[in-house]
């Protein structure tokens, strides 16, 4: 079955659509999750969490359009996805919603014991998500135990929720700590001042090292676990695309040690990009492969949604993606100063 050209276009919408969630929503997790070993004060907790909270919130607009692409233009999917992976998307939903509290209601008492259950939360609701993505997409790439009968309309998981913290699931998500925790460590090196700034510049350098030797540890047992690398030996000009994330990787560990903290984090925005097109580059056309059987596969031939509703689906996300975009970027512009501790501890920001 040959695949049809709005397949294709939502085939590659989906996976932009997830790779900028990562891009953006993965330095928010980093600095939530990393701010355990950064921010040593209550002003540098504050300064943390205010880099983050003027675009948390507007970052998980890609992860909903993300879902709802996949739910709109390949059902089939999403059904399988969300009915039998449900305890692990309902865990990381829930540490998502527990983020954005622990950000909005960490400053409302002023008190010690609140402010430290409100900081452990957000450490922990952070973490969470970073690690449960990385496991969720080396799920993705390794293929799930199923077997699907697409003309009786019959789909059968035989699969569990500890099965899903197999062996190579668990690389990738440490992969994606990692990933996030030097994405992260970046932006609040940007993003403040002082003794904060220095201290997660250091701690981008160092967790660099082994992000770099688990990297290369997912690349080589991908090989063995999954079918990602059928696509680049079929069509070569695709190895574009990893090595572009190793030359992006090296450029984010020159940069930082050369303290050129913008060209650092646009590398590393590039890094998590790169990766994450390379993983969904190497799936296509499947969206879900089966472990069991390849006749199993959720491609974007079986799963999707009809011509129609496709059709229409493209001259709306070329209407709103565009203007999604804009937004962003006006406001990251807009809040693009540093967040000080001055200005943290005089009380002119509002966490």
């Amino acid at each position: 079955m040959i695949p049809t050209t709005l397949q294709i276009v939502w085939f590659v919408l989906w996976g932009v659509l997830w790779t900028v969630y990562f891009m953006l929503d993965g330095f928010v997790l980093g600095s939530g999750f990393m701010s355990a070993f950064l921010a040593k004060s209550d002003v540098e907790k504050r300064q943390v969490i205010n880099s983050v909270g003027p675009v948390w919130d507007g970052n998980e607009v890609w992860l909903l359009t993300a879902g709802g692409a996949t739910f709109a233009a390949f059902p089939t999917t999403y059904a399988m996805m969300f009915s039998n992976l449900y305890l692990a998307l309902f865990l990381l939903l829930s540490a998502l919603i527990f983020r954005g509290v622990s950000f909005e209601f960490r400053g409302k008492v002023d008190g010690q014991g609140w402010k430290k259950f409100w900081d452990v939360v957000m450490v922990v609701s952070s973490f969470v998500p970073a690690l449960l993505f990385g496991v969720a997409f080396g799920n993705i790439f390794e293929g799930l135990p199923m077997k699907n009968d697409f003309a009786a309309a019959t789909f059968a998981y035989q699969g569990s929720f500890f099965g899903l913290l197999n062996p190579y699931a668990l690389v990738t998500g440490v992969f994606f700590v990692l990933l996030f925790a030097v994405h992260g460590s970046l932006y609040t090196a940007i993003k403040t001042d002082g003794e904060l700034q220095q201290r997660a510049k250091a701690m981008a350098k160092r967790l660099w090292w082994p992000l770099l030797v688990v990297a290369v540890a997912f690349l080589a047992y991908s090989a063995f676990a999954t079918h990602l690398w059928d696509n680049y030996l079929s069509a070569p000009i695709l190895f574009v695309l990893p090595l572009a994330a190793v030359v992006a990787l090296l450029l984010v560990f020159i940069f930082t040690a050369k303290g050129s903290l913008a060209a650092a984090m646009a590398s590393s925005l590039v890094t998590v990009a790169t990766v994450v097109a390379t993983g969904v580059a190497g799936l296509f056309p499947a969206l879900i492969p089966s472990s069991l059987d390849p006749a199993s596969n959720l491609t974007i031939m079986n799963s999707s949604s009809s011509p129609y509703t496709l059709g229409i689906m493209t001259v709306v996300a070329f209407i709103i993606v565009p203007i999604i975009i804009g937004y962003k970027i006006w406001v990251y512009h807009l809040f693009r100063a540093p967040v000080t501790a001055a200005e943290v501890g005089a009380g002119q920001q509002p966490y």
